[in-house]
């Protein structure tokens, strides 16, 4: 069965399982999610459920969201995430999704925003070696140096490294193992690390290559 959720991370610990070995984790609070709309072939042409995740004010939701929203009945939801299930028959408007979907040892899928890094050169962004600091090369070690070519073919060629805009990109880590999950806090510690900073919202699945 595939099964999804929306969450945000919490931030980054340390268990201890049954042997006292040492495990690295990421906690994340995973829901509770409410279920506002569900997709089918019938009548969008493929099937799929549309989650929200985080309380907002209805003042803070513009009239095409309110009248979204007011056409499930629940209440107005900060973020909004479409999941394409195998087999929504199970599920309606209206249904709760919490941490419970998952169990210790599933692998899962976790997709988010990675943290941004504003305007970078060649070498953070690429790993580019720098010039010798001395020998006239002045003040450009860490240029990306020349990035045309010969007279022929006279241009540059697309996809070379330039300095630019680095992370604030979406990001997913495949195939994370769900080390705990406590229901009664809606928490769920993936073990490794996670896009995003720490508030960032994320979306754990079914991982692709379990």
């Amino acid at each position: 069965m595939v099964k999804g959720i929306i969450g945000k991370k919490i931030g980054m610990t340390q268990i201890f399982d049954e042997n006292g070995k040492f495990i690295p984790v990421t906690v994340i609070e995973a829901g509770p999610c409410t279920v506002v709309q569900k997709k089918t072939v019938e009548s969008d042409g493929y099937q799929a459920v549309q989650m929200g995740f985080g309380e907002v004010s209805n003042k803070k939701v513009n009239k095409a969201a309110a009248g979204h929203f007011k056409k499930a009945d629940v209440a107005a939801k900060k973020t909004l995430r479409e999941f394409r299930f195998e087999n929504i028959d199970t599920m309606n408007v209206g249904d709760i999704i919490k941490a419970d979907v998952f169990a210790a040892g599933d692998k899962v899928d976790v997709c988010g925003v990675s943290k941004g890094k504003g305007y970078q050169g060649v070498i953070k962004r690429y790993g580019w070696a720098r010039m010798r600091m001395s020998h006239g090369t002045g003040p450009i070690a860490r240029h990306g140096g020349s990035s045309g070519a010969i007279s022929d073919p006279s241009r540059v060629y697309p996809g070379k490294g330039m300095p630019g805009h680095m992370g604030f990109e979406r990001v997913t880590v495949q195939n994370l193992t769900v080390v705990k999950v406590d229901t009664e806090n809606n928490l769920i510690a993936v073990k490794g690390a996670i896009p995003g900073a720490k508030g960032t919202v994320v979306t754990i699945c079914n991982s692709v290559k379990a």
